[in-house]
């Protein structure tokens, strides 16, 4: 073989090479893709551009100014189309389906952009809808359906789209365990947040979920901090000891056997009571005086020890 052929085999075998590299690149992306209905997402409504992808590089060009919101909950992967409707082509509804790295990091990101007053639906582990917009999560992926090029539609229609896409999820439509644990007297519905970094502003709080709460005459917050180990939680716990200690606030501090707690008054968030249970940090801010939240912290502690989360 002469030199050319040499060389010309050695470029295709370095091209064959590439290719076969990238084969699973494609596949992965190809799943994402086949997420969102093909033809239509309702009745009159057609798919008007093939489903394209975005990932943590690219996303900025899709949500410029949203994108660094996603990237804490572990966001890889953006699949969206575009479907026009039939009767007016100027009219698109724009579906979004992101991958995040769990139930709970979907969850987050939803709860994000839910409010205490929207309208609920029945669609995923839990969504809502506005005149221009519905989201939902479900299993690890959150879906944003929004209108464009009018300024409302109906919510059939957008029911109908979210649940064309809902069926090509994965069929868990669970909310996470720890938001179960909430589920006592005294939350507010549909407050629930989960943050998955820094909680309460504290680095030592590395993650976890807060929500408002009613007691009598005061609205407070409590807030559940999920650690992997017994250990690791009270060292988070003796940091936030720690702290307050330096900020010279009175603390009130109680052990027993599975259990350790403080009453103090954070600087940032007033009356606190806050405790360490197994590999949980629970607790409440914002308190007038921190053993009004006593009952409240027993009730969620009681949940998390009956396996709820």
């Amino acid at each position: 073989m002469n030199r050319s052929g040499v060389i010309s085999s050695i470029i295709i075998c370095v091209l064959l090479l590439i290719i076969h590299a990238s084969v699973p690149v494609f596949a992965a992306d190809g799943a994402m893709e086949n997420l969102l209905p093909t033809y239509s997402c309702a009745q009159g409504w057609a798919l008007k551009d093939k489903a394209a992808l975005f990932n943590k590089e690219t996303l900025f060009d899709h949500i410029n100014g949203e994108a660094e919101l996603y990237f804490p909950y572990g966001f890889d992967m953006l699949a969206t189309a575009t479907y026009m409707n039939r009767k007016n082509s100027e009219v698109w509804i724009v579906a979004d389906v992101y991958r995040m790295a769990s139930l709970l990091d979907a969850f987050g990101i939803y709860s994000n952009y839910r409010k205490a007053d929207a309208a609920s639906v029945a669609v995923g582990a839990e969504g809502f809808v506005s005149s221009s917009q519905l989201m939902f999560y479900q299993d690890r992926y959150f879906v944003r359906l929004q209108v464009t090029g009018a300024t409302s539609l109906g919510q059939d229609v957008f029911l109908a789209c979210a649940r064309s896409v809902s069926e090509k999820l994965p069929f868990n439509v669970r909310p996470a365990g720890e938001l179960e644990a909430l589920k006592i007297p005294g939350i507010v519905p549909k407050t629930e947040r989960y943050i998955a970094k820094s909680l309460l502003g504290y680095a030592f709080f590395r993650r976890g979920i807060i929500a408002d709460a009613l007691l009598p005459g005061e609205r407070v917050q409590v807030f559940l901090v999920p650690e992997d180990s017994d250990s690791a939680a009270r060292e988070a716990f003796d940091h936030y000891r720690s702290y307050l200690k330096a900020e010279g606030k009175n603390i009130q501090l109680q052990e027993e056997r599975n259990c350790v707690s403080i009453m103090a008054f954070d600087p940032l968030y007033g009356g606190v009571l806050v405790e360490q249970s197994g590999r949980y940090i629970i607790g409440a801010v914002r308190l007038k005086e921190p053993s009004s939240a006593t009952k409240l912290i027993e009730q969620l502690r009681e949940r998390l020890a009956g396996g709820k989360s």
